[in-house]
C-alpha cells in the first residue's frame, strides 16, 4: 500500500465556533501541504466539542460546515482521512481507558483546564477535565507519529506521550510515542481589535475575528477598522502589534515574505495598507468560499464523505483498541 511507508499525522479540529482565517493559517493550510507526505487523518472533534455549551442545532451545522471547509481548501480524502470523531466510537472507548491509566494529579496539572474553569466557571464540567485523556485517545488511536499543534496544546501533547510510554511499559510495546509538529511564522493571527488576544472561533467580538464565511463585504469593513497606533510607520515591530499583525495576515495571502510587504508599503497611509491587507484576504478565499458553497448545498455527499472517512479510519482504530483490550484483559465482544 502506497501509505505504509508513510509516518502518520493526527490533528483535529473543534466544532465550538465557526472557523477563523486564524484556524486557515495555523492550522487547515499545514493540513493541506502534509497530504503527499504523511498518511494524515483529519478529525472534526464533535466530542471535544460537548466541553463546552452548545446549541445542538448550532453544533450540527458547524460540523457539516468543517467537513465543507476541509475539501473546500483542497484536502482530497482519497488522499488522506477526513472524518467526524463521534462516528469512530473507538475515540471514547480508548478515552476512557486512559483515564484509567491517568494520575488525577497529572490531569490537575493542565494549564488549559485552570484557564477554560475561570472563563466559565458555571460550567466546570468532568469532561473539560477529561478532555486531555480523551485528545491522548484520538491521537494513540492512530499510531500517530506525529502531531500539528500550537504552543498551548503542547502540555497536553506531552501528557499523551506520558500515558503511551507507561502504558508500553507496564504491558509491552502498544503506542506509538507521539512527537509535536509546532507551526512556524504565521502561525498565530490576533484580533483586529485587540492585537495582543489571539483570534479565536469563540471571540466576545466578532469584528475582530475574520470567518470563513463572511462575505466580501464584511472582510472590507473588518480590516478597515483594525486597530492601528497613531506611528502611521508599516513596519514589523514587537512595540507595533496591530501593524505586525496586518503585514502577516497580508504576508500570509499575498504571497509574500514580511520585509517586501514592508517595503511594498513604505510611505503607505494606514488607510490605504487596511484596504489592501482585507482585498488580499477576500481574493484568497474567493475560490475556497464558492467551492463551500457548492458542497454545503449538498449535504448528502457530504455524508457520503463523512461515513467513508469514518470507516477508514475506524479499521485503524479497532486494531489499536483490540491489542489495548487483550492486554489490560478485557473480553472482547465476540
Amino acid at each position: 500500500m502506497e501509505n505504509e511507508n508513510k509516518k502518520v499525522v493526527f490533528s483535529a479540529l473543534k466544532p465550538t465556533g465557526d472557523l477563523t482565517i486564524g484556524n486557515y493559517i495555523g492550522a487547515l493550510k499545514n493540513m493541506v501541504n502534509m497530504v503527499d507526505e504523511y498518511d494524515c487523518y483529519y478529525a472534526v472533534a464533535d466530542l471535544h466539542a460537548l466541553t463546552v455549551e452548545n446549541a445542538p442545532a448550532d453544533l450540527r451545522r458547524r460540523t457539516y460546515d468543517f467537513m465543507a471547509f476541509f475539501l473546500a481548501i483542497g484536502l482530497d480524502p482519497d488522499k488522506c482521512t477526513v472524518f467526524v470523531q463521534s462516528h469512530v466510537p473507538e475515540h471514547a472507548e480508548l478515552g476512557w481507558v486512559l483515564d484509567c491509566y491517568t494520575q488525577f494529579g497529572e490531569g490537575k496539572r493542565m494549564t488549559q483546564f485552570k484557564d477554560k474553569s475561570l472563563k466559565a466557571p458555571e460550567n466546570v464540567n468532568v469532561g473539560l477535565f477529561a478532555y486531555p485523556m480523551l485528545m491522548a485517545a484520538d491521537i494513540l488511536l492512530y499510531q500517530a507519529d506525529l502531531v500539528p499543534i500550537g504552543k498551548d496544546q503542547k502540555q497536553h501533547l506531552e501528557l499523551s506521550r506520558t500515558i503511551a510510554e507507561r502504558f508500553n511499559n507496564k504491558y509491552s510495546p502498544t503506542f506509538v510515542v507521539p512527537d509535536g509538529i509546532y507551526p512556524k511564522t504565521g502561525a498565530k493571527i490576533y484580533s483586529l481589535l485587540d492585537p495582543t488576544a489571539k483570534m479565536g472561533k469563540t471571540d466576545d467580538n466578532p469584528n475582530g475575528t475574520v470567518f470563513l464565511l463572511d462575505d466580501p463585504d464584511t472582510v472590507m469593513r473588518k480590516f478597515k477598522r483594525a486597530v492601528t497606533d497613531s506611528d502611521n510607520r508599516i513596519i514589523h515591530s514587537a512595540d507595533k502589534p496591530g501593524i505586525s499583525n496586518l503585514l502577516t495576515i497580508y504576508s500570509t495571502f499575498a504571497g509574500v515574505t514580511i520585509a517586501a510587504a514592508e517595503k511594498e508599503f513604505d510611505g503607505s497611509d494606514y488607510a490605504a495598507f487596511k484596504t489592501r491587507v482585507g482585498e488580499s484576504v477576500v481574493e484568497y478565499f474567493r475560490p475556497i468560499r464558492e467551492e463551500y458553497k457548492r458542497l454545503i448545498a449538498d449535504k448528502k455527499y457530504l455524508a457520503e464523505i463523512m461515513k467513508k472517512g469514518a470507516d477508514k479510519a475506524q479499521r485503524t482504530a479497532r486494531k489499536t483498541l483490540s491489542k489495548v483490550y487483550r492486554k489490560i484483559g478485557l473480553v472482547e465482544r465476540s
